[in-house]
């Protein structure tokens, strides 16, 4: 007997209705919804708990093995067990850094602008892109191909201690994540992404990844107050 739910999907290939692209967009935010909560109380607990990071190895290697989990299993209902597992570990790494900003003298504002910055984003983006009739296709493969560079501009200024570069790579990290929830919104509107366990994913990552940049550059300014 199944005891998971089973995740409709389409071939990327089949065009989607009006109708059906919209039940998508309904599926992947009522997921994410219940993802960004999942993750912000996992966040809280290891506030509270004031548990270690990870570390770089680990979180690399759970955070590919999960996407990996979850692209395989796409369509059955156990991909949205790992979705929950990927966005709870997430939360678990966020978890470090908002201890270090609540630390500042005026780390709880700064939380509180960072995330009411990244909600108003995501709000007008999202509006933006179930609204406008461009076609923004264009966008994936420049975007891609953006953070790939800031990741390993990222690393870079890791290992090699170079605060002004890590400054630089949040900065574009934030942008780039706001171009990436438009294009991922505008392909579930126009039936590029018929998943919506996959199109949670992607819109999560964004999302997570504009907050903790944002929270690190307003975190970086309200430390030079």
């Amino acid at each position: 007997m199944q005891t998971h739910p089973t995740v409709i999907t389409l071939p990327h290939n089949a065009p989607l209705s009006r109708d059906a692209a919209h039940r998508v967009l309904r599926n992947t935010h009522a997921l994410l919804s219940l993802t960004l909560l999942f993750s912000a109380a996992v966040a809280a607990a290891a506030v509270a708990f004031s548990l270690p990071a990870p570390g770089l190895i680990l979180t690399l290697v759970v955070y590919f093995g999960l996407l990996f989990g979850i692209h395989k299993l796409k369509n059955s209902g156990a991909a949205v067990g790992l979705v929950f597992a990927l966005t709870g570990f997430m939360g678990w790494t966020l978890g470090p850094l908002l201890t270090r900003t609540l630390a500042l003298p005026s780390g709880a504002q700064t939380v509180m602008l960072a995330l009411g910055a990244t909600g108003a984003i995501f709000l007008a983006l999202s509006a933006y892109a179930t609204t406008t009739k461009r076609d923004l296709s264009w966008m994936g493969g420049f975007l891609f191909a953006g953070m790939v560079v800031a990741v390993l501009a990222g690393l870079a200024a890791v290992f090699f201690q170079i605060p002004a570069l890590a400054l630089t790579v949040s900065a574009v990290v934030a942008l780039l994540s706001a171009g990436l929830i438009l294009f991922e919104t505008k392909q579930i509107v126009d039936g590029g992404e018929t998943n919506y366990v996959l199109a949670t994913v992607g819109l999560f990552v964004s999302i997570f990844n504009l907050f903790t940049s944002l929270l690190q550059l307003f975190g970086v300014m309200g430390s030079d107050d």
